[in-house]
């Protein structure tokens, strides 16, 4: 099949597609939306099952479907996959599933983008609306061809059913870091967490009010001013509710606290330091102690995945795409970012409004 002419095509069917879909049928753009995975919110689909938004469902809803009322205030992540699609089937999101982009090339008149083992496609413009989950994290870990037992980064952890009795260390000072420990030593394993640099821990509610929705109260304030506010925040909840877990700084690209990060406050899970290096039975910790493992599971993070952009768009420290009006990239004309603003508004929300900002500009 030879090229073949759309308006827009929009690159990802999670939220951000999703999101994104609806905004350009409102303001009557063509356009396409390309899934790598066989269903829409491919992603989604296949995060850990226990997965709860930590951020409150008012805010967590794309643009014109609010959640229902039945939905708890934080959607576990079955609640947020049939939202999802619901939401592609009211707004009738022209979706290709199984559909990899594999190239985004820059041409005289626009865009081509091709498909793996499918079609190459031209285009007036381009929405990334990929996301960040595609593109795991894996750093640099000192020694680990010695480890006779098995490394794995969070992405791949399903349930905790299969570790049930392992020695596992898992990486990561993260809210999904947390979440996995509390489920695996819920399981019966035998779970350390290693935590490099601290963290700053605020409670997922204050006063039975989700604190996402205070992230929205202050989010128009300069980011220093929101650090400091966090940090105040965290304090105060330290102090309330005193975690092990050791205080760090809240950085440029550290926005987010973490949000009710409770599974070594008891003590039940062991909390160490960062890994010095790897043992042939386990780790070396930096504060020199040495433990065995049967398994460490990475919750080291993710970064956006822009790999079929090539050398054609800027990255920032964080790896997001050099942007100015939040959504338009600083490189290329007629190229936009939809799911690359992450603060204490929640990342859900932030999509919302991104994804009518860009169809706003290409509707012009």
């Amino acid at each position: 099949m030879g090229p073949r002419d759309v308006d827009v095509i929009v690159i990802g069917a999670g939220p951000a597609g999703l999101a994104t879909s609806r905004e350009l049928s409102r303001r009557a753009v063509a356009h396409v939306v390309l899934e790598r995975g066989a269903t829409i919110a491919h992603t989604w689909e296949n995060l850990y099952d226990g997965l709860v938004l930590h951020t409150g469902k008012h805010f967590s809803a794309l643009p014109g479907m609010p959640f229902p009322k039945s939905t708890p205030v934080f959607p576990t992540r079955r609640d947020f996959l049939e939202y999802l699609s619901r939401y592609a089937d009211r707004f009738r999101v022209p979706v290709t599933t199984s559909s990899q982009v594999v190239a985004v090339e820059r041409t005289a008149s626009g865009w081509r983008v091709r498909v793996k083992d499918g079609p190459e496609l031209s285009s007036r413009a381009v929405v990334v609306a990929t996301g960040i989950v595609a593109n795991p994290t894996v750093p640099e870990l000192p020694s680990v061809s010695r480890f006779a037992g098995a490394v794995m980064h969070s992405v791949q952890y399903r349930s905790p059913h299969p570790y049930e009795g392992e020695r596992l260390l898992v990486v990561g000072a993260g809210n999904s870091a947390g979440e996995i420990s509390v489920e695996l030593a819920d399981a019966g394993a035998q779970v350390t967490i290693a935590v490099r640099n601290g963290g700053r821990v605020v409670p997922r509610q204050i006063l039975g009010i989700p604190v996402q929705y205070f992230g929205v109260a202050i989010g128009a304030l300069p980011h220093a001013v929101q650090r400091t506010i966090n940090n105040v925040t965290s304090g105060l909840a330290a102090w309330v509710r005193p975690t092990a877990l050791p205080r760090g700084t809240l950085g440029r690209c550290s926005a987010i606290p973490l949000i009710g990060f409770d599974a070594i406050r008891s003590g039940r899970i062991p909390l160490k330091p960062g890994i010095a290096e790897f043992t042939p039975d386990g780790v070396r910790f930096t504060d020199g102690s040495v433990a065995p493992f049967d398994r460490v599971i990475l919750a080291t993070g993710y970064r956006a995945a822009l790999g079929f952009l090539r050398d054609q768009v800027r990255t920032d420290a964080c790896g997001f795409a050099a942007r100015h009006d939040r959504v338009v990239s600083s490189d290329q004309p007629n190229l936009y970012f939809v799911g690359h603003n992450y603060d204490t508004r929640g990342g859900l929300r932030n999509i919302g409004q991104d994804a009518v900002a860009v169809a706003k500009w290409l509707r012009r």
